[in-house]
């Protein structure tokens, strides 16, 4: 590498749209990195890398300390609980995340998991499939339309939710501490700032605030136990917001309708894992986000982003620890 080029370290899983974003810029040199690259080989790159794209690898202290001449880091996504974003701030170094790439896909997840709730998919698929027209009214099925829907956290994936869901004709409720009253009610959504108070009225709750230390253990037995016995709840967040054990109790004692999980406090989750022998819980392997139109436009969103601190003109909107700025 010339002395006037910057690295940036990308990893193999990065779809090809992001690595187009370089095309022609002769003044950045890109090197792969893969799953299978030990640390010591990507503490090697990292000492002369000017940026790097995370996909699934976490980003800890020791790798900061690796990357003297680092001037950011990007997600390839909007989580970022695997970075240790105060080291990364302790060496004034942003971290961008692909802002709303995926909200749209994560968004559509959270629809259909309702979807499939509502209308029973996989068993009504099996009735027909296995001959058994004689058992189609076994099952309720529902509308979705008037039902109450209650959205903890109100970002970018959460209003996108609120307005496919308003199209639909259902009542969109919003629990956000940090979003005004005001800017919720604006988008035709009613504001529910006691969660406590609100979770006996809802028909389903779906979860959309980011894992931090005020949002683990969330949906706790203690609040789980508040919602209707017909109530489903959607998490396509972080696992860890719902206690899993305490959700897998409601879900067999008839407390609780229905879940649909795209996330799991571990992942993967393991096979014995009780919820996954449950009939009315729908599950996914963390990919709520991974549609192919999110993977391109998160690709291309995080090159962008370590192109923009490096040319002088980060963008802001995606940072995480802004005060580095």
């Amino acid at each position: 590498m010339t002395a006037n080029r910057k690295k940036l370290l990308l990893p193999t899983e990065m779809a090809r749209a992001g690595w187009a974003v370089l095309d022609g810029r002769d003044d950045i040199e890109a090197v792969a990195f893969s799953p299978e690259t030990s640390e010591a080989e990507l503490h090697a790159e990292l000492a002369t890398a000017s940026g790097i794209a995370l996909w699934g690898r976490p980003f800890r202290a020791v790798d900061v300390t690796a990357a003297p001449n680092l001037q950011a880091v990007a997600r390839i996504g909007v989580g970022y609980d695997a970075v240790d974003v105060p080291a990364l701030s302790a060496a004034g170094i942003p971290l961008l995340t692909a802002g709303i790439a995926n909200s749209i896909s994560v968004a559509e997840q959270a629809l259909f998991f309702m979807f499939h709730l509502a209308k029973v998919g996989a068993e009504m698929d099996a009735v027909v499939k296995e001959g058994r027209w004689e058992d189609r009214y076994s099952r309720k099925l529902f509308d979705l339309a008037g039902r109450k829907l209650l959205i903890a956290g109100f970002g970018r994936i959460g209003t996108r939710l609120a307005a496919r869901c308003l199209a639909l004709e259902m009542q969109v409720f919003v629990h956000d501490p940090y979003i005004a009253q005001d800017a919720i009610v604006a988008r035709g959504c009613v504001a529910a700032p006691d969660l406590e108070a609100i979770l006996p009225e809802m028909d389903v709750v779906s979860i959309h605030c980011p894992k931090s230390p005020t949002s683990i253990g969330m949906f706790d037995a203690a609040r789980l136990a508040l919602m209707k016995p017909s109530a489903w709840l959607i998490n396509t967040a972080r696992g860890g917001i719902v206690d899993e054990p305490a959700l897998h109790a409601a879900l067999v004692e008839g407390r609780l309708a229905g879940a649909g999980l795209d996330v799991f406090l571990d992942e993967p989750t393991p096979a014995d894992n009780p919820l996954l022998r449950l009939p009315n819980v729908i599950a996914a392997p963390h990919m709520a986000g991974v549609t192919q139109e999110a993977l391109d436009r998160m690709a291309v969103a995080s090159v962008r982003n370590l192109l923009s601190v490096i040319d002088g003109h980060p963008n802001v909107d995606n940072v995480i620890n802004k005060d580095v700025l």
